[in-house]
């Protein structure tokens, strides 16, 4: 029996329908899920969640924080890299800051967002000096970094005079630390520059026209709080620190907990992963895991 064009194709539409519906909606999941069952496998199919006591406290593959409710870090934990995602190791809204090298300069906010209460916007570089001042705070060590002020912002000036062709300002005429408000800080990280007095930026005003001028400053070039202390992943999401990182809290969770800092340095040697396949990658620390096996072995007193 012949049937019309129009009804061929539509069956061999339908047989494919269920062909593929067979294929890939029922065959291929299945399957998924019985290789996810092997042995091995099957933790981290689940999500490698991570339990202490019978709870579940988290995953090993999502970091998160450990602070009080008022976000203060809380001593006798390892603290967690920062993330920008979301709240802070948000899954749902895994994302980077989207910052780059040149994000330098701060936006004061304007006098209708002061009142408000808003705060403006933070620079790439001023969130990494507030970052690096808090840990060096936390930790007793100088939190010192190139480019940044003694309080915690980015040291850039807008230096404003006559241009040269190489686009310098040879003979400033007057020049404003951009990312210290008047009425926040006294005075600004420098008291001149060529020979002109610092002032303050006042926030609502443009300083569109002078040239962006950053200043090193005396900080070391390695300066005592790593890299990865003060910022985040491209996910928001790592779930590890440098070993450099654990070395800076070593003596402040154990003194925390009251044990030598040798006993935890032992913990933050058997917490930590060396490079994928002996080459690949950074050998690093999952502080979550971590912070469970001081739990568990120092338990925190009081």
């Amino acid at each position: 029996m012949s049937y019309p064009t129009w009804v061929r194709q539509h069956l061999a539409a339908l047989r494919a329908l269920l062909v593929l519906t067979a294929v890939c909606g029922v065959a291929y999941p299945l399957a998924v899920f019985a290789v996810a069952q092997v042995p091995g496998l099957q933790s981290r199919a689940g999500g490698s969640t991570v339990t202490l006591r019978g709870r579940t406290v988290g995953s090993a593959l999502i970091g998160q924080s450990f602070t009080g409710k008022d976000g203060t870090p809380l001593k006798w934990y390892f603290q967690s890299r920062p993330s920008e995602a979301g709240d802070g190791y948000d899954p749902t809204s895994t994302a980077a800051s989207n910052l780059g090298p040149e994000d330098i300069v701060d936006t004061l906010p304007g006098p209708e967002a002061a009142t408000a209460g808003e705060s403006g916007r933070r620079s790439l570089l001023t969130r990494v000096c507030s970052r690096s001042r808090a840990v060096g705070d936390l930790e007793g060590v100088s939190g010192a970094r190139p480019f940044c002020t003694p309080g915690g912002v980015g040291a850039v000036l807008a230096v404003f005079g006559r241009r040269t062709v190489d686009g310098t300002v040879p003979r400033p005429t007057r020049v404003v630390s951009l990312n210290e408000e008047q009425g926040v800080v006294r005075t600004p990280f420098i008291a001149a520059y060529k020979g002109v007095p610092v002032r303050l930026a006042r926030s609502g005003e443009d300083y569109a026209d002078g040239l962006v001028v950053p200043v090193r400053g005396g900080a070391p070039a390695d300066p005592p709080v790593p890299a990865d202390a003060v910022t985040a992943s491209g996910s928001g999401l790592d779930p590890h620190i440098s070993p450099a990182y654990a070395a800076l809290q070593n003596a402040r969770v154990a003194r925390a907990r009251g044990v030598a800092p040798g006993q935890v340095r032992r913990l933050v040697e058997d917490s930590a992963d060396g490079r994928d396949l002996g080459f690949m990658g950074e050998p690093r620390v999952n502080v979550l895991r971590l912070n469970i096996a001081l739990d568990r072995r120092y338990p925190v007193r009081g």
